[in-house]
């Protein structure tokens, strides 16, 4: 899978709210009412990611989880990263 050019990424992230691209990499930061809420959005991002063969970059603070998005072998940002962002998107509700 070959990486997007920077200008079609941008464009697709139109799309996606909150996220931004550097790095060679897709980012996005959620919020959640506490630090449960976050896990159980971590546990869906999880199952979303299985199913696409495709694992995000994730930290968690207390109630904030922090996704980055990249394909590491083809050494940047690919629609795989972004199909797996629309599915996190969906997964955050």
């Amino acid at each position: 899978m070959s990486i997007l050019e920077p200008s079609a990424i941008h464009e697709a992230l139109d799309g996606l709210p909150g996220w931004t691209l550097g790095d060679d990499a897709i980012h996005r930061e959620y919020r959640f009412g506490g630090f449960r809420e976050a896990i159980e959005f971590i546990n869906r991002v999880a199952d979303a990611a299985d199913a696409a063969d495709h694992h995000p970059e994730l930290t968690n603070v207390y109630s904030t989880v922090s996704v980055t998005l990249t394909t590491h072998d083809a050494g940047g940002v690919t629609e795989k990263d972004l199909a797996l962002a629309r599915e996190i998107e969906r997964a955050a509700g």
